[in-house]
């Protein structure tokens, strides 16, 4: 009985707290980047790590209401990270001028081209899936 009572309350803190997914997600990365050291693979540990959060999502694992409301705080956030890329073009003034130009203009094609081969992508598995659901 005491065990199902603290998996409860386990389970409530990281429906309910914030902080508590972000710690989780954190330890997602964590772990997806002690691996990549460990087994020596030329994949970010990121990568790996978000991987192993998209298996624990499909499989079931973990609802994807346990990290919800980070995951959104994260993503509402996101720029307060692009906060130091934006003081070190004051650094280098050589950023304003051609040179900076040619690397916006690859940011931007570089940008559009992953918009557009997500957008593919999503398009070919939606059709794939409705395809082979009987409806």
């Amino acid at each position: 009985m005491r065990r199902q009572r603290l998996a409860a309350a386990i389970r409530h803190t990281l429906h309910r707290n914030r902080l508590v997914q972000i710690a989780l997600l954190a330890g997602f990365w964590a772990c997806g980047e002690a691996l990549v050291r460990q087994l020596h693979l030329p994949v970010p540990g990121g990568i790996i790590g978000m991987a192993v959060v998209l298996v624990l999502l499909a499989t079931h694992r973990i609802r994807p209401d346990t990290l919800g409301r980070g995951a959104k705080w994260l993503l509402a956030e996101m720029l307060l990270f692009f906060v130091p890329a934006v003081m070190a073009l004051l650094d280098h003034h050589e950023f304003i001028g051609a040179l900076g130009l040619k690397l916006l203009a690859v940011i931007l094609t570089g940008t559009l081209m992953v918009m557009a081969s997500t957008a593919l992508t999503v398009e070919l598995f939606f059709r794939l899936r409705t395809r082979h659901d009987p409806a």
